[in-house]
């Protein structure tokens, strides 16, 4: 696992649990989910790898 991956996984951890389902992302017109998202990173997608790169554009992951 690479480190914006695992800095992804620690702030997911510390995410309240009703806060998981609010969307965090929007990818080719697709709002995505706090779980959706860890999913996507999970599985190592290539989606995925955009919305960490995103995360990181938005100061969300540091």
């Amino acid at each position: 696992m690479d480190s914006l991956q695992t800095k992804f996984q620690q702030i997911y951890a510390n995410l309240p649990l009703n806060q998981r389902q609010e969307v965090v992302v929007v990818i080719d017109n697709e709002p995505l989910s706090w779980n959706a998202v860890k999913l996507e990173v999970d599985n190592d997608t290539d989606k995925g790898k955009e919305i960490l790169e995103l995360l990181v554009k938005l100061g969300i992951i540091t």
